[in-house]
């Protein structure tokens, strides 16, 4: 039976009035002040990217060492561990321009100092490690108040698109980064990508410099960090999905970043690769995940953000899995394209969930133990992945990280869990997480 008049011009009209599927994904980059700071941060972090490729080559030619090349990657998002807590009790109370501002001049200044000390031939492994735990002991501040700054920037119905969005820029420079790295490593030295990552961060302090950011209402009342520590922690705890979720970032991370991070060892001891090699596996991977940006960015306010994000996170774990039983490099690049793909689609809906289930007063501090969670994963799988491959294989400790992943996302699948409770991906809700 056909629909009557009136219902048929409804249809039309809430068809006039949906967004085309190109608006949509790029929905966000509207925003004049959004749209300035992705491409500030796109440049800075494409310069981050650079000095990523040549340092893991460094540490890992300097010392031969898998093990000490994990330790690397333990300093340099350890402090995440020691510092993000207060990092977001202090993003909810300063400032969140002025604690970038300061991030991203000190983050520059110790770039360029190792980049004279390459260029002095005076580098050793041990000034590595410092810089790496003081740029990530800066990062544990400027982290929380860069997730707390992004739904300030757009409109509440932009806010999963604006955090897609943010993982495609992230992820551009991780397929740019190692590119252009490759190149510059094996024409000018490792020194190059440093110093190009030192300007880079000009670009982001120019664009924090000129956005406006709307003020927040609810602000917090300062009663001590360590009370408004536990605020946080309540606020977390009492909600069964941001802790849910909270958990799965962890797993996600400690069991799949180390894919990444030991990258360098299986270029060389797998494929018999060299800096360019590296590159083009970063990049494989760097190329996936801009895939998986756009994915994400182009669903929309589709439903059930949460069992996708599941199921994703089951297809990363297969490929991880994978990825260290292979011995082919075509399909070792096939799979890691995947893995890059499914992890960002599931780190942009987890991160978009816990977004919508917050209000701005208390934003930082539940980032930050989001990001705890999130980036805290990070150096302790890479110290246990390293110790696994040093003793016995990379691809033994990557088989392992993949099968346990998998449980844990078949676990969750098999139970049903909604984890897209508290949120509302209608262009006027005003969802916030409840207790439970």
């Amino acid at each position: 039976m056909s629909a009557s008049l009136p219902e048929e011009q409804s249809l039309e009209a809430e068809a006039r009035a949906r967004p085309g599927w190109l608006r949509q994904t790029f929905s966000a980059l509207h925003y004049r002040d959004f749209r300035l700071l992705w491409i500030g941060a796109f440049t800075s972090t494409t310069g981050t990217f650079m000095q990523t490729l040549a340092q893991a080559w460094l540490v890992y030619s300097m010392t031969n060492s898998a093990f000490l090349l994990g330790v690397d990657g333990f300093l340099s998002t350890g402090p995440m561990l020691l510092f993000s807590l207060f990092g977001g009790v202090i993003a909810d109370r300063v400032a969140r321009r002025k604690i970038m501002l300061l991030s991203q001049y000190l983050q520059m200044s110790f770039a360029l100092i190792l980049a004279l000390l390459i260029y002095l031939h005076q580098v050793k492994v041990w000034h590595i490690f410092v810089m790496s735990f003081l740029t990530g002991s800066t990062q544990s501040f400027s982290g929380p108040a860069y997730a707390s700054l992004l739904p300030l920037l757009v409109e509440r119905k932009d806010v999963p698109n604006a955090i897609a969005m943010n993982s495609m820029q992230f992820n551009l420079a991780r397929f740019l980064g190692p590119a252009l790295g490759g190149v510059v490593f094996a024409a000018w030295g490792a020194a190059a990508c440093f110093t190009l990552n030192g300007i880079s961060f000009i670009a982001v302090i120019i664009a924090l410099s000129v956005i406006r950011i709307p003020p927040i209402h609810e602000q917090s009342r300062p009663v001590g960090i360590f009370h408004e520590m536990k605020e946080g922690f309540h606020f977390v705890i009492t909600r069964r999905s941001l802790l849910l979720l909270t958990f799965l970032s962890f797993a996600s991370t400690f069991l799949g970043v180390p894919l990444f991070t030991m990258l360098p060892v299986v270029a060389k001891n797998i494929f018999n690769l060299g800096a360019r090699g590296l590159s083009l596996l970063q990049a494989d991977y760097g190329i996936g995940s801009v895939v998986g940006a756009i994915f994400v960015a182009g669903s929309g306010y589709a439903a059930k953000k949460g069992k996708i994000a599941l199921l994703m996170q089951l297809v990363f774990a297969i490929c991880l899995g994978l990825f260290g039983l292979s011995r082919n490099l075509v399909s070792s690049l096939l799979i890691g394209f995947v893995a890059g793909a499914c992890i960002v689609g599931v780190v942009s809906l987890y991160s978009s969930l816990v977004q919508l289930m917050i209000n701005d007063s208390m934003r930082g501090r539940v980032m930050s133990i989001f990001m705890l969670a999130f980036r805290g994963g990070m150096p302790l799988g890479n110290l246990a992945a390293g110790y696994v491959a040093q003793r016995w294989s990379i691809s033994l400790a990557l088989a392992v990280n993949g099968a346990i992943l998998a449980a844990v996302a078949l676990i969750f699948i098999v139970r049903g869990t909604d984890l897209d409770v508290g949120t509302d991906f209608s262009p006027s809700g005003r969802a916030e997480a409840r207790p439970t």
